[in-house]
């Protein structure tokens, strides 16, 4: 029986996420909870008009309580593409089922940091503020590179929308997997750009650039699916998604 998948947040990432979902025959999504009244009760498989038999039900937080939900629509992993707020409302209750949760929130304070790692000692949660599994490979290869040239220039470089306004909270990450100053970040603002982020390293006689690039938010729900089938079964902890690509990586990383 695939898992059940019960989804916080729906906009525009958690709509393209669960456009992934509805269109996977791996998934099934339940519910759908979000903050606002509005579609309440509709599915999201009419909503976003795909053909599926899943329930997809969308439910505001104020139409139903947490533990009620939990009970009466259980699920097998919960994915969060919310904010912060909805962490400590559903965090009793998948303790106490002992339900995984994928998180892709961008941003937690400390607080809710250590909210994640003691939840983490309970259930496998695995927390990674950019999903896709482009930027996660990226991240790794960009780790194993510096290794083997640790001497090469590298330059970090990031583009996003005209209207971005702080420097790619992914592209930080970029840079301190192969420690570069954050404070050095190429930052390019154009257009609609969705975001983009190379990682540059300079040899006297070649160059290697690794970049990704968004096309669309689907790429989320893509990262998400990933997520949910590699997370689900494995035992209590803190996970990332470059956790779950290591196997992958093994025979790269352990060579010298």
């Amino acid at each position: 029986m695939a898992p059940r998948i019960g989804l916080f947040g729906f906009g525009k990432a958690g709509r393209a996420v669960a456009t992934i979902l509805l269109n996977s025959k791996e998934t099934r999504l339940e519910w759908v909870v979000r903050r606002s009244h509005r579609m309440e009760h509709r599915s999201v498989p009419e909503y976003l008009g795909i053909d599926s038999d899943e329930p997809g039900t969308i439910i505001s937080v104020e139409a139903e309580e947490y533990r009620q939900l939990f009970q009466r629509r259980p699920v097998d992993i919960v994915v969060d593409f919310s904010s912060e707020e909805g962490l400590g409302e559903y965090l009793p209750m998948v303790r106490e089922g002992g339900i995984p949760v994928v998180s892709a929130i961008s941003h937690y304070s400390a607080e809710a940091i250590g909210q994640l790692v003691d939840l983490s000692r309970s259930v496998p949660l695995l927390w990674s503020p950019n999903i896709t599994l482009g930027v996660n490979f990226l991240l790794r290869a960009s780790r194993i590179l510096r290794k083997i040239a640790p001497w090469a220039d590298v330059e970090v470089v990031e583009e996003h929308f005209r209207e971005k306004r702080e420097v790619s909270g992914t592209a930080k990450r970029l840079a301190e997997a192969v420690d570069y100053p954050v404070e050095q970040i190429k930052s390019i603002r154009a257009g609609g750009i969705i975001g983009k982020h190379e990682v540059l390293f300079g040899f006297p006689f070649q160059t290697v650039r690794l970049i990704h690039e968004s096309i669309s938010r689907e790429a989320f729900g893509n990262g998400a699916l990933f997520a949910v089938k590699h997370l689900l079964g494995k035992p209590a902890g803190l996970y990332s998604m470059e956790d779950l690509l290591e196997p992958w990586f093994a025979t790269s990383e352990s060579v010298g």
